[in-house]
């Protein structure tokens, strides 16, 4: 009898998918644009996105300290400020978050999700005047970057905003008052992206259940 073994479908093409997936195509839409790279059934781009666990890369056993900054990103038409933490001995990101606003409530309110996934912590940050009260009203300790851990967060924060804008170039917002929310997504992506490459994980490791 001959056996079939079934090929699996490489991490970049299911990633190029769940992207394409978010910006508003339909499963099927997605299996089409896939097309000259894999063939696969539009059913199969639906079990990558119910196996797709985002929050996953997120979870870091080993948190120092939360290095905080946040940086000006436009999509479309539209104005945000991407908030990005990181761990600042394994240089993991921590928590990533968008928002319309640069102020103490948004501030805080990225604080404590932080904290409510990982613990307390001292907080380094710029001169940013929102940090330190945040910080207060949560009971955290405030310290300054040292450049060295200055340049850690912004390269991380540099990274996301170029992925974000060049992303958009190719594949512009068109919707009428905009939430952002596949913002959110590609940001997730991009983290998991980068924390693949640096683990050197397969997709199954991505996903909830082996095989993608």
């Amino acid at each position: 009898m001959i056996q079939f073994r079934r090929e699996r479908t490489p991490l970049q093409a299911v990633m190029y998918g769940l992207y394409l997936y978010f910006l508003g195509l339909s499963f099927r839409g997605v299996s089409r644009a896939l097309d000259p790279f894999v063939n696969r059934s539009h059913e199969a781009v639906w079990k990558w996105v119910q196996r797709y666990e985002p929050h996953r890369v997120y979870d870091v056993k080993r948190v120092q300290a939360f290095l905080i900054d946040e940086t000006y990103v436009k999509v479309g038409s539209f104005e945000a400020w991407v908030w990005v933490a990181v761990e600042p001995v394994h240089r993991c990101v921590l928590g990533v978050h968008l928002s319309r606003h640069q102020n103490i409530l948004v501030a805080q309110t990225f604080l404590r999700s932080l904290v409510g996934r990982y613990g307390r912590h001292v907080v380094y940050s710029d001169g940013g005047t929102w940090y330190p009260e945040a910080c207060t009203a949560l009971g955290l300790e405030h310290r300054l970057h040292s450049p060295y851990e200055r340049s850690i967060v912004e390269r991380a924060n540099q990274y996301l905003k170029d992925r974000v804008e060049e992303f958009d170039d190719y594949y512009p917002c068109m919707k009428e008052g905009c939430d952002l929310f596949h913002v959110r997504h590609w940001l997730d992506l991009f983290v998991d992206m980068q924390y693949a490459r640096r683990r050197h994980m397969k997709s199954r490791e991505i996903f909830r259940v082996k095989g993608a």
